[in-house]
């Protein structure tokens, strides 16, 4: 009988002192994680605000940001965008500092190793799909001026197929960068240009033929 008494005592006893030890680590990692959201909270607001001073968005509307807004019915910033990614970055480091804090080494070596590496090629692949989208707006609205200036008839097709040959090139890139499908991607890249190509050669050729016979009247 005193053995199994023991037996429970001792469990029980074994029990406080490993959450008496577990703890404060607890509390450690809690509070790193309300200072992590707060300090993230506050650099995303000061990126945020740097980048509207340098005026950044100012420069993205004039290449078509804002038209690209108006299409998907949102107000787009690059400096938002900026201020989102740099404050979800220290919440994710605080999250897993949390996790080193309670020993799960498992966790805090995956973001080491995975996490904070991959998260260049994120924010890299955001910034090709931003700009991707503005230069597309930009260019198809330069190509779509030139034609008409040419006087020839195909300024909304050319406009269309300059617009979404570059779209389609910058969602490949973008996924490249994120290292999905690599090859897969390559050789799809490579079959979209081919029929780009050959579609823009066709529209410009069908309809640019009366202007040419005209030039050559001429």
């Amino acid at each position: 009988m005193d053995t199994l008494q023991d037996q429970i005592v001792y469990s029980f006893q074994s029990l406080w002192d490993k959450l008496a030890a577990f703890l404060p680590n607890l509390l450690a990692a809690i509070i790193v994680l309300i200072l992590g959201w707060l300090v993230a909270s506050l650099l995303g607001q000061l990126v945020q605000r740097v980048l509207t001073m340098i005026q950044l968005d100012v420069l993205a509307n004039r290449l078509g940001l804002d038209r690209l807004g108006a299409q998907v019915g949102r107000k787009l910033s690059l400096a938002a965008l900026g201020g989102w990614l740099i404050k979800w970055f220290v919440i994710v480091g605080a999250f897993f500092a949390a996790a080193d804090i309670l020993n799960l080494d498992n966790v805090s070596n995956f973001f080491v190793a995975q996490v904070l590496p991959y998260f260049g090629h994120v924010i890299a692949a955001t910034a090709i799909l931003v700009i991707g989208a503005v230069a597309a707006n930009f260019l198809s609205e330069v190509v779509r001026g030139a034609v008409r200036a040419a006087g020839v008839n195909v300024a909304g097709a050319a406009a269309s197929i300059t617009k979404w040959s570059i779209v389609v090139v910058t969602v490949l890139a973008a996924l490249s960068e994120l290292q999905l499908a690599d090859d897969f991607l390559r050789t799809l890249y490579i079959g979209i240009i081919a029929m780009i190509a050959i579609a823009g050669g066709l529209a410009f050729g069908l309809g640019g033929r009366d202007h040419a016979r005209k030039v050559l009247d001429d």
